[in-house]
C-alpha cells in the first residue's frame, strides 16, 4: 500500500486518495461504533433511542456515561462498550495520521539518503 524506502515519494494526488480513503474508513469505524453502542444501549440498558444514542456518543469521544445504568446487562454492556470505544479510538487515530506520518518519514529518509 505504501512506497518502501528507496522508492520515490508517491504523487500529491495518491498521497490525497490514502488521506481520503483513511478519513472514509475512520468515518466508517465511527459509525459503526455509534450504531453498535446505539443498539446495545437501547436493548440492554432499557434507554429510549435518543439517550441511547447520546450515551454511545458521549462514551465513544470519551466524555462518559450520562445516564445511570440500572440493570446488570446495562451494566456489563457499559463497561464492554468503553474497552471497545477506548481501542476504537486509539485505532481511528493511527488510521487518520498513518498516511501523513508515512509521507514524513519517507521525505525525511530521501533527504537522509541524499
Amino acid at each position: 500500500m505504501y512506497e518502501r524506502r528507496h522508492q520515490p515519494l508517491a504523487s500529491r494526488t495518491h498521497f490525497l486518495g490514502r488521506v481520503r480513503r483513511s478519513v472514509v474508513l475512520f468515518a466508517v469505524v465511527v459509525a459503526g461504533s455509534l450504531t453498535l453502542g446505539t443498539l446495545g444501549y437501547r436493548a440492554l440498558a432499557d434507554l429510549p433511542w435518543i439517550d441511547a444514542l447520546l450515551n454511545a456518543a458521549m462514551i465513544l469521544t470519551g466524555m462518559g456515561p450520562v445516564d445511570r445504568m440500572t440493570t446488570d446487562a446495562g451494566k456489563l454492556f457499559a463497561a464492554a462498550y468503553a474497552l471497545f470505544s477506548g481501542v476504537a479510538f486509539l485505532t481511528g487515530i493511527g488510521v487518520l495520521a498513518g498516511p501523513v506520518l508515512h509521507r514524513f518519514l519517507h521525505r525525511f529518509h530521501l533527504e537522509e539518503g541524499a
